[in-house]
């Protein structure tokens, strides 16, 4: 598909994040973002909105094959940038380590830099308020988490936390451009590109957007995989009141993640991921389908990055340490002056070690990416920096890539069945299924890894690994 485009194509194609961006900057009065039968946010509008407004859209969609890309928005942007390197793109320095003053490692999910950085911002009055994810009222507003403008370090940290759930900007957009001031914006590569990609159309939302402070991704999962941990852990999923995917304890590993969901009469029930059938992040339950075209991982668009270091001996420690890729020069004085002074207990490292911290998210982003590009697709072709390629893979990867693939569609359709049905063992029953293939194919698990490994040296040894 070629030329202008519309919100609605998008979510044809199973290319729309639902980031919220093009309601709030393209959209009419009227529009919004509703959940979809997957349990994902997805633009609503008029027919008015394609007829429109369709060629600013396809300017602006984080996915649209007519918008800039990372490298267009990142050599912009930071064009002094000292480093540059085809993984992290481009940056001025790299660090791992944490917060060392105050509550902000304690109380986040992983080091606490996201939420100092936030903080030291709204502390030297270099923005007026911080847009970061923050819990919401089920009962009133119909989801558990949503985007809010902080405007103190307290309103900050009751967001301090990791969310896995689908949240959408267009009401904070809406209102950095209405009221006056300075913020600075937390999220995900995509969303983050979006703001980038809005700033560059928008000259008043350039001026008032001053710092974009971007979190390391995975993937993004539905709301779906809430109701799925409640059904695990014997709770309504129309009770959950709270979640906490990643409930910290100093004593344990931080890569050994546990849940935490409390009702609405108080009652709490708490389980470790991997006790749950959709536990193993890198199969893919749930995930938004756009995230199989996505080749960003460290947020190449913002002033600054941040994500868990997923190496030993770091993974082993239970208090979290982050990695921070720093490539905004007033962002990187800033972190400099805190290291000096022993607010931030940093150590520099390289691209290299980076990489190795997301090595797994790297695989699935461009090896990965680069097999799903050369897949037979109808509607809006993506436009990416991964070029298509088949033959770069031998037969168990590319057999991993397609059971993750599987499982991220397979997993909404088998949970509505389930559902509607009234019978929550068929989805489990299924995704267990799922699971005991995915573990034995990619990391030779039981009688049925025993088997890959046999076809594995009767054909030929290739890789695998998540």
């Amino acid at each position: 598909m070629s030329g202008p485009l519309s919100p609605r194509d998008m979510t044809a194609s199973g290319l729309c994040t639902g980031c919220g961006s093009c309601a709030a900057m393209t959209g009419p009065a009227d529009a919004r973002l509703d959940w979809d039968v997957e349990g994902q946010l997805k633009p609503a509008a008029p027919e008015g909105w394609r007829r429109e407004r369709s060629a600013r859209f396809s300017r602006l969609c984080p996915f649209s094959p007519s918008a800039r890309d990372e490298d267009e928005i990142a050599q912009q942007r930071f064009p002094g940038a000292p480093e540059q390197d085809p993984w992290i793109g481009r940056f001025a320095a790299a660090y791992v380590g944490h917060a060392a003053e105050r509550d902000y490692r304690d109380r986040g999910s992983s080091g606490g830099m996201v939420s100092w950085v936030a903080a030291e911002l709204l502390r030297g009055g270099l923005v007026d308020g911080v847009a970061h994810v923050v819990r919401a009222d089920p009962a009133a507003e119909g989801r558990l988490f949503r985007y809010s403008i902080s405007r103190s370090r307290d309103a900050l940290m009751e967001g301090a936390q990791s969310r896995y759930y689908p949240v959408e900007m267009s009401a904070i957009l809406r209102e950095m451009r209405d009221v006056p001031g300075r913020y600075a914006i937390v999220g995900i590569p995509c969303f983050i590109k979006a703001v980038n990609l809005a700033m560059l159309d928008d000259p008043l939302l350039r001026e008032r957007v001053a710092f974009t402070l971007g979190l390391v991704c995975g993937h993004m999962k539905s709301r779906q995989m809430v109701d799925s941990f409640a059904w695990q852990m014997g709770l309504d999923p129309a009770a959950v009141a709270a979640v906490d995917y990643r409930v910290k304890d100093a004593s344990r590993p931080a890569n050994w993640y546990r849940a935490r969901l409390a009702a609405r009469d108080g009652e709490e029930r708490q389980q470790d991921w991997w006790h749950l059938v959709d536990g193993d992040w890198g199969s893919g339950f749930f995930q938004n389908r756009a995230c199989d075209y996505c080749d960003d991982v460290v947020a190449e668009t913002a002033d600054i990055c941040f994500g868990d270091a997923w190496v030993e001996p770091y993974s082993s420690d239970g208090r979290g340490t982050n990695v921070v890729v720093v490539r905004s020069p007033v962002l990187h004085r800033l972190v400099q002056a805190a290291m000096g002074e022993g607010r931030l207990a940093l150590q520099p490292v390289d691209a290299v070690f980076i990489r190795e911290t997301q090595a797994a998210g790297f695989r699935q982003r461009r090896d990965g990416l680069a097999y799903r590009l050369a897949w037979r697709r109808t509607g809006v072709k993506p436009r990416k920096r991964v070029q298509p390629s088949a033959s770069h893979l031998g037969w168990r990867r590319k057999l991993i890539y397609r059971l993750r693939h599987r499982i991220s569609r397979g997993s909404s359709t088998a949970f509505r069945a389930a559902h509607a049905l009234g019978r929550p063992g068929l989805f489990l029953s299924w995704g267990r299924v799922m699971v005991t293939l995915y573990h034995g194919l990619t990391y030779s698990r039981g009688w049925l890894g025993r088997m890959f490994d046999r076809a594995e040296r009767l054909l030929g040894k290739e890789g695998k690994g998540g």
